[in-house]
Order: C-alpha cells, then sequence, then structure tokens
C-alpha cells in the first residue's frame, strides 16, 4: 500500500488543482492520500470527491505555520475535520499578514535590481490570501535570475539574502491543539529542513510531545535518504509514529516524485496503522 500524506495544490503554493494532484499522485500508483495545504482547508472537499471517484483513500489534512525559536517549523495535521470552526478561526489568522509581507519581499528584490515581482508571483498564486516566497521563486525562475527555485532559495528570500522577510506565525502550542480539537494527529513535517541543533531539535521534540504531538515525517521528499535512517532512529527515541508525503508541489519541482519515494524503514509504526 503506497500512503502520501503531504502534497499542496493550487489553494495553497501548490500548481495543480485538488482534482488534478489526487490523480497525478494515482497515476503514479498512489493508494492512501493527503490533501495538506499550508494554512487553508479550502481544497479538501474537492480533492475528497477526486480521491473517491479515483479509488484512493483520503485523507483530510493541513500543513500549519509555526513559529519556534525564530524559526519557521510546520505541523502537518491529519485526519482533521474540516469544518472545525476553532481550525478555521486559527488558520484565518495564520494566513493574516501575508500580503504585507509580499510586499516588502517585493520591495528588496526591487532594490536588487528585480522590479514587479509582486505582480509577477501573483501570476502564479491561486489563493491570493496565501501568497508565498514560492510563488516568487517560481517568478523568478520564469524570468531567468535563476534557473531553479532550488537556486532561487540559495540566492534569494532566505535569511542574509534579499527578499527575506520574517514572519510570527501561530505558536507550536496553538497549532497543535488547533489539530487536536479537530480530531487530527499533529505530525512534525519534515524535521530534518530545519537548522537547528541537536540540542534545539530534542528541546522541539519534546516540547512537541508535552503538547500532545504523536507524529513525525520520516521520509519525504523534503528529506536526504540519509536523513531517513536519522528520523527513524528518532521516531523509535521518542515513541513517535511515523509519516511519509512527498511534499508534492509541482510535477517535476520536486526532488523525490510520487512513484520514487520508497516505504518507512522497518521498525516504525505508521501514523496510519490504526485507520483502516
Amino acid at each position: 500500500m503506497k500512503v502520501d500524506l503531504h502534497c499542496h495544490s493550487n489553494v495553497s503554493d501548490g500548481v495543480l488543482a485538488p482534482a488534478a494532484v489526487a490523480a497525478y499522485a494515482r497515476k503514479s500508483g498512489v493508494d492512501v492520500w493527503a490533501l495538506t495545504d499550508h494554512d487553508e482547508v479550502g481544497g479538501i472537499k474537492a480533492a475528497r470527491l477526486a480521491a473517491g471517484e479515483l479509488g484512493m483513500r483520503f485523507v483530510a489534512g493541513v500543513e500549519i505555520s509555526v513559529t519556534w525559536a525564530n524559526e519557521t517549523v510546520h505541523i502537518v495535521g491529519l485526519q482533521i475535520d474540516e469544518d472545525n470552526p476553532a481550525l478555521i478561526q486559527g488558520l484565518a489568522a495564520t494566513r493574516n499578514g501575508r500580503q504585507e509581507r509580499a510586499r516588502e519581499i517585493s520591495a528588496q528584490l526591487a532594490d536588487a535590481g528585480i522590479p514587479g515581482a509582486y505582480e509577477g508571483a501573483l501570476r502564479y498564486v491561486g489563493n491570493p490570501d496565501l501568497i508565498s516566497r514560492t510563488h516568487f521563486a517560481r517568478y523568478l525562475v520564469e524570468i531567468g535570475a535563476c534557473g531553479s527555485t532550488s537556486e532561487v532559495f540559495r540566492k534569494y528570500l532566505t535569511e542574509g539574502k534579499p527578499g527575506y522577510v520574517p514572519h510570527r506565525w501561530a505558536t507550536l502550542e496553538q497549532a497543535v491543539g488547533w489539530i487536536k480539537g479537530a480530531g487530527g494527529i499533529p505530525v512534525i513535517a519534515h524535521p530534518g529542513r530545519y537548522p537547528f541543533s541537536d540540542t534545539a531539535e530534542g528541546a522541539l521534540f519534546d516540547e512537541f510531545r508535552k503538547l500532545g504531538g504523536t507524529a513525525i515525517e520520516v521520509v519525504t521528499g523534503s528529506h536526504t535518504p540519509d536523513q531517513y535512517q536519522t528520523y527513524a532512529e528518532l521516531a523509535r527515541r521518542y515513541g513517535f509514529l511515523a509519516s511519509r508525503g512527498t511534499d508534492f508541489h509541482a510535477p517535476g519541482e520536486a526532488r523525490v516524485e510520487f512513484a520514487e519515494l520508497p516505504p518507512l524503514p522497518a521498525g516504525l509504526t505508521p501514523v496510519w496503522h490504526d485507520w483502516f
């Protein structure tokens, strides 16, 4: 059974509509699929319908942006009730401020010799409330400023580079609370992507567990193969369930496509172990 529990549509910063993501995942052999758009649940109903028509089991999800230790951390919620009022209100509050941030990013890029980035980024946006660095990155690739989105994030939009504008997101406590209040399972997304020391990462895991967090992503398109084993061992050490997902945003844009993502390492309890 091929399970993918981390994907994005054009309701947040993906390229394809929810139904198109479902079709792309199914064509690649996915059997159990979750849509986890950033700070937004507006695509879930369309995704659920498409998954059902394609014969896939569907998992309602979301990826919440959190500020922890002055860094952005992402917490995925799985098996959520997307109509939960507290979750909906919390996500709306988290989205606030993206427009102002986007205009500031554009101003910095203009100072660096790249004018019109805000308008250019908007061409890639399905939901203007969720304009993000990824939309700017796609525009910078379009105009030839960089050859790929990964190159963009080496040269722009990250700390110390033109276009970096920090933002205060939800707290870890809020994100875990909204997910659990909506009947969901909190998961730390791609923990190997954050610039934390071993000590800080341990503190994140400890706080997450105390708040009721129960899982981490182990096999993800945002991890290297070496990190699969690193986070498998950490999942065992902390007693976390293990999740798996490509972090899909667009065909050809991810490091690992649906069909190429390996299974979880042996000896782990999958987050979906008691779902079916």
